[in-house]
């Protein structure tokens, strides 16, 4: 079903589902470029099943490992090794087994300033425009080929929460966020809503019944991150039967 004119959302049938069908999204879109493609990955619980996944024989065979180059969206400022990182979430499930290490493109948190994102967000920023070959993003020529996203209890997404200047930032394409709005309270480093939406395809995955109330917010309309973040591609919601909002239910 379609949401205004932004996005599509796709109702499966629980979290196992919901992993198959990212995975098979994930798939189509290695499919569709024959060269180098880049891919955002989310930290958070969601995502955790689909990497597993994709490292399974049944999806690792089909995944052309030397082409494919693996980034994050956001990411907790703590050390590499850390259960809080995104990225060590992300190589336990399936990067360290499947891809070669220079495709896989963490944030860098082990920086000389341990109490300051911002240094961390310039790397990470440097590296991301010299994979690009250039300083600006260009419509035409998006940055990723998939970027996946959750949403929060708060309506975050990435680490853009409600209220934050890094949510208006319009230029710089990654930033440090001092604090996070929610649990866990440390600092963040976060792709901005400008650099995420240079991709052709944004998936959003969302399951649990604890998702329902937030969802029901954002597909009502209301002014959150998660809103905000859209593809200049193609935006999709993959929701599970229990966290989709009563009025899409059945």
């Amino acid at each position: 079903m379609a949401i205004g004119d932004h996005r599509k959302v796709i109702a499966v049938a629980n979290p196992a589902a919901l992993a198959n069908a990212a995975a098979e999204r994930v798939i189509a879109r290695i499919a569709a470029n024959p060269g180098r493609i880049a891919i955002c990955l989310t930290g958070g619980s969601s995502p955790k099943a689909l990497y597993q996944l994709l490292a399974t024989e049944a999806y690792r065979g089909r995944i052309p490992w030397d082409r494919v180059h693996w980034f994050i969206g956001d990411e907790r400022f703590v050390p590499a090794g850390d259960p809080l990182n995104n990225m060590n979430m992300a190589r336990n499930a399936f990067l360290d087994e499947c891809a070669p290490k220079p495709n896989v493109h963490p944030i860098p948190t082990d920086t000389a300033s341990p109490d300051d994102p911002d240094k961390s967000a310039e790397l990470y920023e440097h590296e991301l425009k010299s994979f690009y070959g250039a300083d600006e993003l260009d419509a035409s020529h998006p940055l990723f080929d998939l970027v996946l996203m959750g949403v929060g209890p708060d309506g975050h997404t990435a680490s853009l929460f409600p209220n934050y200047p890094a949510l208006d930032e319009a230029k710089r394409w990654v930033v440090g966020v001092p604090k996070a709005h929610v649990e866990p309270f440390v600092p963040r480093v976060t792709l901005t809503l400008p650099a995420l939406a240079s991709c052709r395809e944004m998936l959003f995955e969302v399951a649990g019944s604890e998702k329902r109330a937030i969802l029901t917010r954002v597909f009502a309309g209301e002014n959150l991150p998660a809103n905000r973040a859209q593809s200049l591609g193609e935006t999709i919601w993959l929701v599970d039967q229990a966290a989709l909002p009563e009025h899409f239910r059945g």
